[in-house]
């Protein structure tokens, strides 16, 4: 067989690595090849298969992402896709949009304001504004690790599902990533609908949805010990 016929029955894949497999794997992208029309269910049995991962993939609940959106295990793969392995996230354990709606999503270093977020939502039509902050408790800080730009896009699309489902006018969700001292929100949701009933509902399935979706892994810090990884859901299929 030539070199040529060769390289035409396989592909490389960039496979992206978060939190405690990027600590393990020691970066966070690998290479991998694969033969061609390879399928998520196949990378991931390669990657299980070798070290370092392979001890921590075989008891840690994995999904895949291809080009920033979850993938099954039959989604065939291509040359240069980017996959993404997302242990679980941060969220803890399990417990159509009109132009005159806005939206406002952001993933970012930088502290945030509830003040800021509940003036994105204000409108002239709405008699409630809901808001809820997530902070950090009980140890020094928190450090937030995020595929930023899949977290960015899934939160969007979870807000806007928020928005037709309760007819809200509008939403905000911005998730800080890095460190957060005690006392500071990692993350902020508000949404403005006319009643307050809507407000409410789109507020809370906009956070439950977030937590249990977005790409976005928490690491505690306490005082007292050592930092670990916080327990998290599998993500969503």
């Amino acid at each position: 067989m030539s070199r040529a016929e060769t390289q035409a029955e396989t592909m490389v894949v960039e496979v992206r690595l978060f939190a405690m497999l990027r600590e393990r794997a020691g970066s966070d992208r690998i290479e991998l090849s694969l033969p061609s029309g390879a399928s998520v269910a196949d990378a991931l049995a390669v990657l299980a298969s070798r070290e370092p991962l392979g001890e921590l993939l075989a008891r840690l609940p994995v999904r895949m992402a291809v080009n920033r959106d979850y993938a099954t295990s039959e989604t065939v793969l291509h040359p240069q896709d980017e996959l993404a392995l997302i242990p679980p996230l941060s969220g803890g354990a399990p417990e159509g949009v009109s132009a005159q709606t806005q939206l406002h999503v952001r993933v970012t270093d930088q502290p945030l304001s509830l003040e800021t977020l509940s003036r994105a939502v204000g409108d002239p039509r709405a008699g409630a504004i809901v808001a809820f902050q997530g902070v950090t408790r009980e140890v020094e800080k928190l450090e937030y690790e995020a595929y930023a730009t899949m977290a960015q896009e899934r939160i969007e699309a979870v807000m806007r599902d928020c928005i037709a489902a309760h007819g809200l006018f509008a939403a905000a969700a911005e998730h800080r990533i890095g460190s957060v001292p005690l006392g500071e929100p990692s993350v902020i949701v508000a949404v403005s609908a006319a009643h307050r009933a809507e407000a409410f509902a789109g507020a809370r399935e906009a956070i439950d949805r977030l937590k249990a979706e977005a790409p976005i892994w928490k690491r505690e810090h306490p005082s007292d010990g050592a930092a670990s990884w916080a327990p998290g859901t599998e993500p969503p299929r």
